[in-house]
């Protein structure tokens, strides 16, 4: 597959200013793992599924913001795969990849919820550069300034400021400040935090009360510059972003 050219610019800044949950249901082996390191060098997590029965299991059980999804599963209609997705991973985002470039197959997709579809042999800049564009749908982002009070999210360079002056915050911290302000205004359960930010979870870990305690960190330096309360409980639910 062609990896020769890698455009720079805000597009890749913006998707790597967070961290993008990516299951890919693909039976070839080599196909699969090499999706997987390319997206994985570009900060992306991924899970791999190598049948249908698997991929169910992971949709059923992971929180995914894409499925790259082979329609020619060895044990899956990938298509009734998509239908079934739908009910776990409702805001994910479906990419087919197939050898099947007719326009039946094409319609079908999209038909059963596929957002974008990818006939083999295919680049996988190409697919990497969907992806990108699907998110910056999905975030309704233009530009590498997100503005809320007296601070400025700098996606350019993965950096919080006030009035210029960088805020001293950690990766994990920023990440997950950065998720917060990309959902403005949506409700974000632990869970949901935890799996985007550190890509998996375990029931111990979920029990924990880091997110809350990483919550509880960036207000306080937030609160060193600004008394607003941009960051909102919401009980029994989770965080919510609020700039208003």
């Amino acid at each position: 597959m062609d990896q020769s050219i890698r455009g720079p610019g805000f597009l890749k800044l913006f998707v790597n200013a967070i961290t993008m949950r990516i299951l890919i249901v693909e039976d070839e082996k080599s196909l699969a793992e090499e999706i997987a390191l390319f997206l994985r060098n570009e900060q992306y997590s991924c899970d791999i599924a190598f049948n249908g029965r698997d991929a169910s299991e992971e949709l059923a059980a992971n929180l995914y913001d894409f499925v790259l999804l082979d329609i020619g599963l060895p044990d899956y209609n990938g298509l009734d795969l998509i239908k079934e997705a739908k009910n776990y991973n409702s805001e994910a985002y479906f990419i087919v990849i197939t050898a099947r470039g007719e326009l039946d197959d094409k319609l079908k997709g999209f038909n059963s919820g596929a957002d974008d579809y990818l006939a083999k042999p295919f680049s996988i800049l190409e697919l990497h550069s969907r992806i990108q564009a699907i998110t910056r749908r999905k975030f309704g982002q233009s530009s590498s300034i997100i503005k809320f009070g007296s601070f400025a999210l700098d996606i350019s360079k993965l950096q919080l400021l006030h009035q210029e002056t960088p805020v001293n915050l950690t990766k994990k911290e920023y990440d997950l400040l950065s998720y917060l302000v990309l959902n403005k205004g949506r409700v974000l359960d632990r869970l949901q935090l935890v799996e985007h930010i550190w890509g998996s979870f375990y029931e111990d870990d979920f029990d924990s009360n880091y997110i809350d305690v990483h919550i509880k960190n960036i207000r306080k330096k937030l609160g060193e510059f600004d008394q607003s309360n941009y960051i909102k409980t919401v009980r029994g639910l989770g965080y919510k972003f609020e700039d208003a």
